[in-house]
């Protein structure tokens, strides 16, 4: 790899080192302040008033409530996104700790959020501060930093709506997603889809009489598991969703492969009837079904529809809307589609990303005693498990993405989240550097 920008790399981690204490009071000020899906103000207004802080050029939020702070004048822009909603705390008796006092050891910041992901605000809006502070911006770019609602509820919604009302397309974006000290260039995709089926009630004492939908929805959710776990083979009816995995079936089965197969599994189940004492007069599932490489909405809405149970009883398959305001009370419609997307491995933005944390941090990822082990066994240019506000940015609108974001996965949602202090102080030294490797090395 060629090192090709001319910048002062002891000095950026020493600036990164200096703002420890500052990153960690944001983050637990943050923390302190439930933000639930479209109940976000308390962290909107807070990172607004770090970032005019802090010093940066101009700090607007749009209609629906997306905080955006930007750094620079120059000519490209590019992005820094972190949706700053969290899910809630679930069952309290399973945390350690009050999940939004926090607590804080020499090494670790703990409560809801943590992980994922207000600490990618936090870096990133220091990130940006490095950048001023050490006179890396120039008029070659502009650094966007934006902290983004209702991902939790519906991922890349806000984006569509800074891409699509608020008129603003970066070059590329930052996800800050959380990647365990990793690079992440892509993900599957997932969409919510809808099983509907009819029939027809009559008293349950002759159920002869009537036509069960809960029955028929039976012989239909044997064909969905069949479909996610069949193979391929030529005597097999219904071909597994692995088939993605392969040349014959899929002209993308290479970023199948780095992504993961896609899944089906159904979600939930609904039914109508008069009473307990009567025939199903209809059934309805939800599925969620996640995306490789190669597949669409429209392909995995006719892999339902020619299921052979689904052509059989007439089934009516969707796709769910989302239509809940923001807490700004602005309704923005979508489809519950999330798609896949991948950047190259070779694509610019991957290497300068590759090559902003080479010369910071080296060549693997590194982290806490706890995590260190672990990290050092994964490559360091990944992908995600989990869906990331890329599915709009890019998955959409076809604005790269690249992934690196402080804390873990495994921390999201689940209780006693945490991240690492050490990881809000890497991810602001990366981000300061990047924006000036990329425009450097074009």
């Amino acid at each position: 790899m060629k090192l090709k920008a001319n910048l002062d790399y002891n000095k950026i981690q020493k600036a990164a080192e200096g703002y420890e204490k500052d990153m960690t009071k944001f983050l637990r000020d943050l923390v302190r302040t439930p933000g639930e899906s479209c109940d976000e103000k308390g962290h909107i207004d807070r990172i607004a008033e770090e970032m005019r802080a802090v010093g940066f050029d101009k700090v607007e939020i749009d209609p629906m409530g997306n905080v955006l702070g930007y750094m620079g004048t120059g000519e490209t822009l590019i992005g820094f996104d972190a949706h700053i909603d969290t899910v809630g705390i679930g069952n309290r008796a399973n945390w350690q700790f009050d999940p939004y006092e926090g607590m804080e050891s020499d090494t670790e910041i703990g409560g809801r959020g943590t992980s994922d992901q207000l600490g990618g605000i936090v870096s990133s809006v220091y990130g940006a501060k490095i950048m001023k502070d050490l006179g890396m911006l120039s008029e070659k770019y502009t650094a966007l930093v934006v902290g983004t609602v209702q991902e939790e509820d519906c991922d890349g919604l806000c984006w569509q709506y800074i891409i699509n009302e608020d008129k603003i397309r970066p070059e590329f974006v930052v996800s800050t997603e959380p990647t365990d000290s990793g690079i992440y260039r892509g993900q599957r995709g997932r969409m919510e889809i809808r099983v509907d089926v009819q029939g027809v009630s009559c008293h349950g004492s002759a159920p002869e009489r009537g036509d069960n939908a809960i029955y028929k929805m039976a012989e239909i959710l044997l064909n969905i598991r069949d479909l996610n776990e069949n193979d391929t083979s030529d005597s097999t009816e219904i071909k597994g969703l692995v088939k993605m995995l392969d040349e014959k079936y899929n002209a993308q089965y290479k970023e199948a492969a780095f992504l993961g197969r896609g899944t089906v599994t159904t979600s939930e189940i609904f039914f109508t009837s008069p009473s307990r004492c009567a025939v199903a007069d209809s059934c309805s599932v939800s599925l969620d079904r996640r995306m490789t490489a190669g597949e669409t909405w429209e392909s995995c809405l006719d892999e339902i529809r020619a299921l052979p149970a689904v052509k059989k009883y007439n089934a009516t398959v969707s796709m769910y809307d989302y239509e809940r305001p923001s807490y700004t009370g602005l309704v923005y419609p979508i489809e519950c589609y999330f798609p896949t997307w991948v950047i190259p491995e070779d694509h610019a933005v991957t290497k300068a990303m590759e090559e902003a944390y080479m010369n910071l941090y080296g060549s693997t990822r590194s982290g806490s005693k706890e995590t260190d082990a672990m990290r050092k066994d994964r490559p360091l240019t990944d992908k995600w498990t989990f869906s990331t506000n890329g599915v709009s940015i890019m998955g959409r609108n076809g604005i790269p993405v690249i992934g690196f974001g402080p804390g873990a996965e495994a921390q999201a949602h689940a209780p006693n989240e945490k991240t690492w202090k050490a990881d809000l102080v890497k991810c602001a030294a990366v981000y300061a550097a990047l924006p000036t490797i990329y425009v450097e090395n074009r």
